[in-house]
């Protein structure tokens, strides 16, 4: 009983230690807010849209900031403010499960290549670098054009993008990781290799692979927008932000707070989770806490 109430002290102290470590970093704080704050806008936009981001209304298209519309109105008069609003759903939902439909697939293919070696690694790694040849747009691009452009495509298209990363990342890890003396003598008392992989070596490939995560839900963010951008997000007239900054192009001159609001919607989230995975970086390498 005594040895599990130090244990329980012990892990309540280290977790005291990481949140110490994490709140004195205050651009890290400070993107943690901010990305909780977007996380939850899209979470209750049904509640904290003024408008119907679908609701057209011609008698007040293209119209600036008012006490009706803060954020003016588009070509066909629909409220700014709540297509940002309901299009960081879209943006949310896409970025977050891409990066970890990546997250799953590539950690499992480098842990393969990294712990199998031999052909098996040829052949995954070879992959990995032919994919990662190809420009994400450009990959993402074509990727989209073979399996459209809804909404579950585009999670599958960006996930796929994202793989390689994993997928580099985990292997190199791995390959440092198997050689530790805890692996060694795991195997040397006949454990076998998937309580191995599990157990052993993947908590402790979580913290890169949490950091990588977090910092790429921004990149994964700014690809759908890319996409969306081009005509092959997702299609209108549902709400997202990479389809409002294409049709601001057109009316830029004469109402540039089309484009110009949904662009800052973008490149705050993306800041937002940028400075969120430094600070995470920090409490998960024990040589940036100073142990």
């Amino acid at each position: 009983m005594r040895q599990q109430d130090e244990l329980i002290t012990a892990e309540t102290s280290q977790t005291m230690r990481l949140w110490i470590t994490f709140r004195k970093n205050k651009t890290a704080m400070a993107g943690g807010v901010i990305a909780i704050i977007i996380i939850l806008i899209a979470l209750f936009a049904k509640w904290l849209a003024p408008y119907d981001p679908l609701i057209q209304n011609p008698y007040n298209r293209l119209t600036g900031s008012s006490s009706e519309h803060i954020l003016g109105t588009d070509d066909f008069g629909r409220d700014v403010l709540s297509r940002i609003i309901w299009g960081s759903r879209v943006s949310l939902v896409i970025g977050i499960s891409s990066v970890l439909l990546g997250m799953v697939a590539g950690t499992t293919l480098g842990m393969i290549a990294g712990y199998f070696r031999g052909k098996i690694e040829t052949v995954i790694m070879r992959t990995v670098d032919v994919l990662m040849c190809f420009p994400d747009l450009i990959l993402a691009i074509a990727v989209t054009a073979s399996l459209g452009s809804n909404l579950i495509n585009l999670i599958i298209t960006i996930g796929i993008v994202m793989t390689p990363r994993f997928a580099r990342l985990s292997h190199g890890s791995m390959l440092s990781l198997k050689e530790n003396e805890f692996v060694i003598a795991a195997q040397a008392l006949g454990a076998k290799t998937p309580r191995i992989i599990i157990r052993h070596i993947f908590p402790n490939l979580f913290g890169e692979l949490l950091v990588a995560g977090t910092l790429w839900v921004g990149v994964a963010i700014r690809l759908e927008a890319n996409l969306a951008f081009i005509g092959l997000g997702v299609q209108p007239p549902t709400p997202t932000w990479g389809n409002m900054i294409r049709e601001g192009i057109n009316v830029l001159i004469n109402a540039p707070w089309v484009s110009i609001f949904s662009g800052l919607s973008i490149l705050i989230t993306i800041l937002s989770f940028n400075m969120l995975g430094d600070g995470i970086r920090d409490i998960t390498d024990p040589r940036l806490r100073g142990e």
